[in-house]
């Protein structure tokens, strides 16, 4: 990453990409929240980012004023539209595209992924399991909604190098800009995932089978058949929205449970509690910042925006806001009173919570089972990412008590 411009001033002048904001956001956050609880910057072309959890909510839920067709903030975005709908659908166009996919997404569909999950979680826990040291961020939890992506997508499982390296484009290596091509690289890797489902969604018009690119091909969206723009655009949100955001709540579970013995210990004593503990970790660590386009001149939070410029939506820091909830940066692993915005909020909250919530669950439910002693390797350092998805990307672990 080249060197930018440090930040002087959080509140006037913040950069998402800083080393500092990448490493530990929450003091930022909390301290913004005290004192200029809407941040401004004229980076990225105007961003506002407001760190309560009420003004992300106003803005997530007032689809008037703030659009949804720029959800993700980039230095020097393509001219070229990259639609994925349903997120970057404004309404009345959102609700059809977001119903055409919720039936793949109940809870009833995602429950008969549970077997599937957990063979995938000990194929891998089966490589580490007995080693003195791994990174689980490599070795473990970049696997797990990749292949059970590909599963639903049926797709083949070893593709994932490919698929882990369509997301570093679009969520992390074209954020920033710091040689005149990130637009250019977006459009070739958006363009190759394109080429790459053709074949697959031609072979499943001919002979549809019981996965989610058979569902698509057969769909009718405003009693019309997808179009090919809707369809490889939605496949784009699937693959790329589905496997990133969840991984990282899975490291980032793991690095807590490494630096926590106590919380780490409880749970390998009361497995039944691990459900509670994944919707305090999806609420500490939530790994989602969304973004909208201002359409009208407006004021949220005492702070006037302008229209044509962009707003962050940091769920992770309205997560953290203690006028919303008790002790808001302690990670209480039995909370019981826990209305997190870790899915976003309003209209696009996200489709796949089920399967994140399942894949989280069973992930460490597995783990834990299996390598219940584990901390973090003094000697390695943890690496985390840049840009609209926050997680682990190395996550150095000594292994055994």
């Amino acid at each position: 990453m080249a060197q930018r411009p440090p930040v002087s001033d959080w509140s006037t002048d913040f950069d998402h990409t800083d080393r500092r904001w990448i490493e530990n956001p929450f003091v930022i956050w909390d301290d913004l929240r005290q004192h200029c609880p809407v941040a401004q910057t004229e980076r990225f072309g105007g961003v506002y980012l407001p760190t309560r959890y009420s003004d992300v909510r106003a803005i997530a839920y007032d689809t008037n004023n703030f659009s949804s067709r720029r959800p993700v903030i980039r230095e020097n975005p393509p001219t070229v539209g990259l639609p994925s709908p349903p997120i970057t659908s404004d309404p009345p166009h959102h609700k059809p595209a977001r119903m055409l996919l919720l039936p793949a997404f109940t809870p009833q569909a995602i429950a008969r992924l549970v077997p599937r999950t957990q063979r995938i979680c000990n194929e891998l826990i089966d490589a580490i399991v007995g080693a003195p040291t791994c990174d689980a961020a490599t070795a473990y939890t970049q696997h797990i909604p990749v292949r059970v992506i590909a599963y639903m997508l049926g797709i083949p499982e070893e593709e994932g190098d490919r698929f882990r390296r369509w997301i570093h484009v679009f969520l992390e290596d074209t954020i920033v800009d710091d040689d005149n091509t990130a637009a250019d690289r977006l459009l070739a890797t958006a363009a190759e995932m394109d080429d790459f489902f053709r074949p697959y969604a031609q072979a499943r018009r001919a002979d549809p089978g019981d996965d989610l690119i058979s569902f698509l091909v057969q769909a009718r969206h405003e009693g019309q058949p997808l179009t090919e723009r809707h369809l490889f655009g939605a496949l784009r949100l699937i693959l790329i929205a589905g496997i990133d955001t969840t991984w990282s709540a899975i490291g980032a579970s793991l690095w807590h449970l490494a630096n926590t013995p106590a919380d780490r210990a409880r749970l390998v004593a009361d497995p039944g509690l691990i459900p509670t503990a994944v919707e305090e970790f999806l609420r500490a660590y939530a790994p989602v910042t969304m973004a909208r386009q201002v359409v009208n001149d407006i004021e949220v939070g005492g702070c006037p925006m302008k229209a044509g410029r962009l707003v962050l939506l940091p769920f992770p820091a309205a997560n953290r806001d203690p006028a919303v909830f008790r002790d808001a940066d302690k990670v209480l692993i039995d909370r019981q009173d826990n209305r997190h915005a870790a899915f976003g909020l309003g209209i696009h909250r996200c489709i796949g919570s089920n399967l994140a919530r399942l894949e989280i669950t069973v992930a460490l439910e597995e783990w834990l089972k299996r390598i219940p002693e584990f901390r973090l390797d003094e000697k390695r350092a943890v690496s985390w990412s840049r840009g609209p998805v926050r997680g682990p990307r190395s996550l150095p672990f000594v292994l055994g008590a």
